[in-house]
């Protein structure tokens, strides 16, 4: 892999790493309580903090790969110019929750930092695992942008079927 597939995918990369943590902790955690007897006390927080991070990096390479769900049966009938109003009303609605989202994710770490907030069995900061939410807010804002406006394919009106040729 390219570096800069590296630096552009960095997101993706720190979401596989989260999910591999995650399992690898949960199935630890699993062998730990029933077979030894010895549960993981700490296995808990640290599922929730890969569980966080990997939703959000997931959320900002979904948006670059248009992955997100979406039923756009209704807008591919629509004539071009309807559609295109569409699309550009998605994406400003879009753009506006993800700020307002990035807006009170920036609230929420300033209040963690402020209160001093840490987990209760491994003490890391609340602001270090929530600033996550920020963060990928404005990445999400970014790799919708770039999907958007940047690495835009027209879709033909009508896809014909293809006929194979007889030889």
């Amino acid at each position: 892999m390219k570096k800069n597939n590296i630096l552009a995918n960095i997101d993706l990369l720190l979401a596989a790493v989260a999910l591999c943590i995650l399992v690898v902790v949960t199935f630890g955690g699993v062998i730990m309580r029933y077979f030894i007897s010895k549960p993981i006390i700490w296995a808990e927080e640290v599922q929730l903090w890969c569980f966080l991070w990997m939703t959000f990096l997931g959320g900002s390479a979904a948006f670059r790969y248009g992955s997100h769900v979406a039923v756009e049966m209704v807008v591919n009938l629509m004539p071009k110019n309807l559609r295109r109003f569409v699309e550009r009303l998605d994406y400003v609605i879009t753009m506006l929750v993800l700020g307002y989202v990035a807006y009170l994710g920036c609230n929420m770490v300033q209040l963690m930092i402020k209160i001093g907030k840490v987990t209760s069995i491994l003490h890391v900061p609340f602001s270090f695992i929530n600033a996550i939410i920020p963060v990928c807010c404005i990445l999400m804002m970014i790799s919708l942008t770039y999907a958007t406006f940047f690495n835009r394919q027209d879709k033909p009106e009508q896809a014909e079927p293809v006929q194979e040729k007889e030889e």
